[in-house]
């Protein structure tokens, strides 16, 4: 019931706010999908109100006209239509265009937050309904369902032991919106949670939407396009806002998990339920292709990580210190809290005089006083200064002191006060006084240049780079077996590669000073050689990394190939094989416990040999890896470089873990969550604890369940078939991409990527080249990616799928087996469940407005034409692999959102269409000025249209 006794603040009546059937939003226990209805409809009632005050009546008409038409023309296609509509938003100026991008954008942002929302009701829901039973995809349900299928406490305990999970958040540029504006979402999310309160007065109820009317009206007044490029500490801040608030709340919540459920089913296997999580980095660590990412601002970085963790930690003790007041006068204490007591007066004793007369009779706030200080001293020092200043020297001494608490409160009736206490000794084994391990990655090519130049100083080599493979590698090896001070000579280097080199020489430091596991791995991009593999071996040799002390070796620092081409994925197991066979690399690896992490590039592996041919080798790749590792002896963690995007290894998580060799994933995972991919499943921790679970339980599954395992006859039969496909899938997707001598102009022409240079994204350049044409092999995967999503194509992920599977059958091939294989093969049900997830939000209609309007030449609409014929090749290939009727049939939820969103992502094409024709071809007609404006509108149809289609690279 609306209240009608208060007055609004704003300059429209309290009616308009509150219409007599707006929706309440106040019964939890209504249909999800009800509930998404009842919010979007609420958050469209307040954007017209905000935009009817902010711009006026007559505007709110324009954008319903627009939207009415569009929604017309979804319906009932005509070209008359279509013409109608074209002409109605060309006629609008700038300005005008600019509100209408706007409006359209704002309400797209909001019904992302509605469905956002929606996500956590339905999971809850599902919860109830399954309830007393493990929910679907939980740990839980992953453990139960290994009982039930016979596996043995032995196999699980071991599993368990192993169990290893690294996300890595990292700054790739595909999170288009500003952190301004992410704040207002959280803000109006936070808002529509409160009116979900069944309690709430009407009173109550009148502010919340007097609040959400006025986050609304922020948002509108809010510039949604970056002013400047962020820099990579921008980058950092913002990324460390997921990892120190979602990954510190999930962490232990999922260890308690999987402790719960292994008790219940594998009660002897329950010892070996370690910390299985643990987090990554690439945020101010990512030098390939960033020059801004100094050494400043890498230890500008592990700084500002190590502050925030040992804040978290001090917050944390503040609050226990605050529960804790059992009196020695009614329980007592262990002798080993005793004792740890007495250390504590031994080494800070101004500290525990003022904690005992604060709480003469409250031992354990006595403890947790001296715990806050000695976390305040860690705070203040490094690990090198720690030693002898009442610091903490390293995380195992807090966790010695968290563990005598814990022991001496169970020892005394007190256990259950222990609960807290727990969950930060998990925390505290999992992000230590580092929160995330950052990793560092520079380029190939970087090294070799500088090894070069450090070889010709020394007078050993003065021309390495002519060199061939072979030769390379002989002179290397013989460096690093002898052990020759190359770095003595440092000075006499460029300042361009004693750059690169000093790196090496910050990494012994920074780990000295932040700990081991701050900085231990270093990634090596576009990995082509072995030499590539042992010019950072004697970099990092040369900095102290890795040392022969008394015949024994040491080494502190991983060395991560990263094969990302497809010839590299062909080749890997064989470079692998080669390095293992050289002993000084064989003594590097056995220092590092004998575990070898390799990392696989999904996005040039796509961009190169298009979306069949990556999926495969990729696959295959993991296989070779595998038995080259299991030849050696060595152990494998394989570092999987995900998108968000499908052209980019993107999709569902779990889905594809499934579909990974079973014996090259054995319980470790590592993989990248990239841009919007981190604000989706990290900006909430409840979203966040829903995404690890499902990847815990696929993990869980994938290692030791029988049923998800390939019988070796039919893996024998199947691979030699996708082998057929992938080639075929490949001379498709290279003839247009790389062997059209026009194709590059057509896609610089038609789609956005000079304009999403400008976005100021990320502190990383579109383009691994400065030159001013670009080469479709220069550009990022992200940006190629993200150009082709805006105008509707989304060529990357599904280009090439329908030639290999059309010519396959034409040729004899049998559907039967192709149906066999969605049904039986995970990996080749994710090929064709992910590229129908592309296709369905494809649209060769949409496409085709920016082919008429910008490139309406014999040449482009060749172009076009290929790519509608093997659009319409794919969407059959795909129906008749499924025995679907519709793209999308499969998942009804994703088909009926793209469907509601299309008529209001439609109007921003159009006017980005038309902004783009006269960027490109009317430019010598417009000013300097009107140019200007132009290119700011077309970021904000960029922005629009990614919030429309939810993906952006």
């Amino acid at each position: 019931m609306k209240d009608t006794s208060r007055p609004s603040s704003s300059s429209f009546s309290t009616h308009d706010i509150f219409p007599s059937d707006a929706p309440l939003i106040s019964n939890p226990y209504a249909d999800p999908m009800l509930r998404l209805a009842e919010e979007v409809e609420l958050l469209r009632d307040t954007l017209n109100l905000v935009l009817k005050e902010q711009v006026g009546v007559e505007f709110l008409e324009l954008t319903n006209e627009i939207r009415i038409r569009a929604t017309e023309l979804r319906e009932h296609y005509t070209v008359e239509g279509e013409a109608e509509l074209a002409d109605l938003v060309a006629g609008l100026d700038v300005e005008l265009s600019s509100h209408v991008v706007r409006a359209f954008t704002l309400y797209l942002h909001l019904v992302n937050i509605a469905e956002a929302r929606n996500r956590l009701r339905a999971i809850r829901a599902r919860q109830l309904r399954e309830e007393p039973f493990p929910r679907a995809e939980s740990i839980a349900q992953a453990i139960t369902s290994l009982k039930q299928e016979g596996v043995s406490s032995k196999e699980v305990g071991s599993l368990l032991q192993r169990l290893d999970l690294r996300p890595v958040f990292t700054a790739h540029p595909t999170e288009a919106r500003r952190r301004s504006v992410l704040e207002h979402h959280r803000h109006i999310d936070s808002l529509l949670g409160s009116l979900e309160d069944p309690r709430l007065t009407s009173n109550e109820r009148f502010d919340v939407h007097e609040a959400l009317s006025a986050e609304i009206a922020v948002l509108w007044q809010t510039d949604e396009v970056r002013a400047i490029r962020p820099t990579p500490q921008d980058e950092v801040k913002k990324g460390l806002i997921y990892l120190s608030e979602a990954g510190y709340y999930v962490v232990p919540r999922l260890y308690r998990d999987l402790l719960s459920a292994v008790e219940e089913n594998f009660p002897q296997a329950s010892k070996d339920v370690q910390p299985f999580l643990r987090f990554g980095s690439w945020m101010g660590g990512d030098r390939d292709g960033n020059p801004f990412v100094t050494l400043e601002v890498t230890e500008d970085t592990l700084s500002r990580q190590r502050g925030i963790i040992l804040n978290r930690y001090i917050s944390d003790i503040a609050n226990l210190a605050s529960e804790m007041s059992h009196s020695s006068k009614r329980v007592g204490v262990s002798k080993e809290f005793e004792k740890s007591l007495e250390i504590d007066f031994l080494e800070l004793p101004e500290i525990m005089k003022r904690a005992t007369l604060r709480n003469p009779s409250e031992p354990y706030r006595q403890k947790f006083t001296v715990i806050e200080e000695r976390l305040r001293r860690t705070h203040a020092s490094g690990y090198a200064t720690a030693v002898g200043s009442g610091a903490y020297s390293s995380p195992d001494q807090f966790l010695g002191d968290l563990e005598v608490t814990i022991q001496s409160l169970c020892a005394n009736k007190a256990s259950r006060s222990t609960f807290h206490l727990k969950e930060l000794v998990v925390r505290v084994k999992t992000f230590g006084f580092h929160l995330a391990s950052l990793d560092i990655r520079q380029e190939s090519s970087v090294h070799g240049k500088s090894v070069e130049e450090l070889l010709k100083v020394n007078e050993i080599c003065d021309n390495y780079l002519d060199l061939d493979e072979d030769e390379k590698v002989d002179l290397l090896v013989k460096a690093l077996n002898s052990g020759q001070d190359l770095f003595r000579n440092l000075n006499l280097v460029s300042l361009e590669n004693r750059k690169v080199i000093e790196v090496f020489n910050r990494i012994k430091i920074w780990q000295q000073e932040f700990g081991s596991s701050a900085c231990e791995s270093y990634i090596i991009s576009l990995t082509h050689e072995v030499s590539d593999v042992l010019e950072v071996l004697l970099l990092a040799q040369q900095a102290g990394l890795f040392v022969n002390i008394d015949g024994t070796y040491r080494s502190s620092l991983n060395i991560i190939p990263l094969f990302e081409l497809v010839k590299e994925l062909q080749q890997a197991g064989e470079i692998m094989d080669r390095l293992f066979s050289i002993p000084i690399v064989r003594a590097q690896i056995e220092a590092r416990d004998n575990l070898q992490e390799i990392m696989l590039g999904y996005s040039d592996s796509n961009k190169d040999g298009g979306y069949l041919q990556s999926n495969w080798g990729l696959y295959q790749a993991q296989r070779r890896l595998y038995a080259t590792c299991a030849t050696h002896k060595v152990t494998l963690r394989i570092f999987h470089g995900r998108g968000g995007a499908i052209g980019r290894g993107g999709g569902p998580t779990e889905r594809a873990i499934m579909a990974q060799p079973h014996e090259a994933l054995d319980g470790r995972l590592k993989l990248t969550e990239q841009g919007e991919v981190i604000f989706t499943r990290y900006g909430d921790p409840r979203i966040a604890n829903r995404h690890l679970e499902q990847v815990t339980h696929a993990v869980l599954r994938a290692a030791l369940s029988p049923s998800s395992l390939m019988p070796s006859e039919r893996r024998e039969l199947f691979e030699p078939l996708l082998d057929t496909l992938a080639y075929k899938s490949f001379r498709a997707y290279r003839e247009l991409v790389y062997e059209t001598p026009e194709f590059r102009d057509f896609f610089t022409r038609v789609t956005p990527i000079n304009e999403l240079g400008l976005l100021n994204m990320a502190s990383r350049p579109v383009s691994r080249s400065s030159s001013q044409q670009i080469k479709i092999e220069d550009i990022r995967a992200i940006p190629w990616v993200f150009s082709w999503t805006q105008i509707r194509i989304n060529l990357p992920s599904w280009y090439g799928l329908g030639s290999g599977i059309e010519s396959f059958l034409d040729e004899g091939g049998s559907l039967e087996s192709l149906r066999q294989m969605y049904q039986t093969w995970p990996l080749f049900r994710s090929v064709i469940d992910n590229a129908q997830l592309s296709l369905g939000s494809s649209d060769m209609r949409v496409a085709g407005l920016y082919v008429r309007k910008i490139s309406d030449d014999e040449v482009g609409q060749k172009i076009f034409r290929t790519i509608e014929r093997e659009f319409s090749k794919s969407v059959r290939a795909v129906l008749r692999v499924t025995g679907q009727v519709r793209l999308l049939d499969n998942s009804p939820v994703i088909q009926r959102s793209i469907r509601l969103r299309n008529p209001y992502v439609d109007p921003l094409h159009y006017v980005q269409a038309n902004v783009l024709n006269i960027l490109r071809n009317k430019d010598e007609e417009i000013s300097a000025e009107e140019k200007e404006d132009l290119q700011v509108l077309a970021l904000q149809t960029i922005n629009g249209i990614a919030a429309g289609v939810q993906s952006t690279g």
